[in-house]
């Protein structure tokens, strides 16, 4: 996820940069594989309110393949919990944990805990050396998923199953 993420910060504080200073904004540099709609549909925010999910979280960012719409309330940010949704259902129960919170001997009770009416599926851990857009610190990306990984890895047109090289 590493020059995803990075490539996708740099593109989107780009774009923002160019429409603040009233110009149109350049097509962004993408890494290897990421097509242009891919980029709109990463940028693409989801639906306001998705039903299931808590009544205070707002959309972060778009359509991530093998993952989907990821939601947070602004008091949890940056932690979490994060909540994913795709395709009309809540999906996942995500934290950012970074390296100084685990090695400082803390625990965390129930904090992946699925929705109501739903349960986890599976458990992916993902290490973010470089961090990405909203975390950009290393951490690792802990997502409690409430569907099978066959089924999420096709998310937001995934169509390989697999997770992509920019992602």
């Amino acid at each position: 996820m590493k020059l995803f993420q990075c490539c996708l910060f740099a593109a989107a504080f780009s774009i923002l940069q160019t429409a603040l200073a009233g110009a149109a904004a350049p097509p962004p540099k993408l890494p290897p594989g990421m097509t242009p709609q891919v980029f709109k549909m990463l940028m693409t925010p989801g639906p306001q309110h998705p039903a299931g999910l808590p009544a205070d979280v707002k959309p972060w960012f778009g359509c991530i393949p093998t993952m989907g719409y990821h939601y947070v309330s602004d008091k949890n940010k940056p932690f979490g919990p994060i909540y994913g949704w795709y395709n009309g259902k809540p999906v996942f129960t995500e934290v950012m944990i970074t390296p100084q919170q685990l090695n400082s001997g803390k625990s965390w009770d129930d904090i992946l805990k699925p929705l109501p009416g739903y349960h986890v599926d599976h458990v992916d851990i993902w290490w973010e050396a470089h961090g990405h857009p909203g975390f950009p610190v290393p951490h690792y990306d802990v997502h409690a998923y409430y569907v099978p990984h066959s089924v999420h890895m096709y998310f937001c047109g995934n169509k390989s199953g697999k997770k992509p090289a920019w992602l």
